[in-house]
């Protein structure tokens, strides 16, 4: 079922996540709900938050990448109450969008490298590093875990000429190609 993804000015992309624990939810469905939710918007993640569900769950399908960015090939995964545990010093600028601020795109800095632990959808530990774009994808998820958008990451300067355009954006006065929740 394809689920509406909620945009920005909703209470709950700026709430705190909790963790999930085996059998608490239906993760399976949940999961297929958003891989729908996801391919019919066209992006290439979406964090729980984004369907409405505080808790610690995203989900990324860099397939569609994989041509232009080699480092997410077999990128389909689902991330459960996953934890940075590594940061590379290296950075790197690249412009970032998101569903739930559609019509926005800006630059963003974030490091190269990361190491990431998690669970998969069946609650099996992973420990795993990304590079490049794919790890900027994981980060950008991660943020909607941790209560934070893209937007929070650019220069005070960049956010006040995005400013009305996230004032439109909570007002419901945005249009997308995929359903949302205003």
């Amino acid at each position: 079922m394809i689920l509406p993804i909620y945009l920005y000015g909703q209470p709950v992309l700026r709430k705190a996540t909790d963790e999930i624990e085996p059998n608490e939810i239906d993760v399976k469905q949940l999961v297929a709900d958003m891989q729908e939710t996801l391919t019919a918007a066209e992006g290439c993640g979406l964090a729980a938050p984004q369907v409405g569900k505080s808790i610690r769950l995203f989900i990324v399908d860099a397939s569609d990448l994989e041509e232009d960015y080699p480092e997410c090939v077999g990128l389909k995964k689902t991330f459960i109450n996953p934890e940075i545990i590594e940061e590379s010093e290296e950075t790197i600028s690249y412009p970032e969008g998101c569903l739930s601020l559609p019509g926005i795109s800006e630059n963003v800095v974030r490091p190269r490298t990361i190491t990431i632990t998690y669970q998969d959808e069946d609650f099996n530990e992973h420990t795993e590093t990304y590079t490049d774009f794919a790890a900027r994808i994981i980060q950008h998820e991660y943020d909607h875990l941790e209560a934070h958008v893209f937007t929070d990451r650019i220069s005070p300067i960049r956010r006040q000429f995005v400013k009305g355009k996230l004032t439109n954006i909570a007002k419901g006065k945005v249009g997308a190609r995929y359903r949302v929740k205003r």
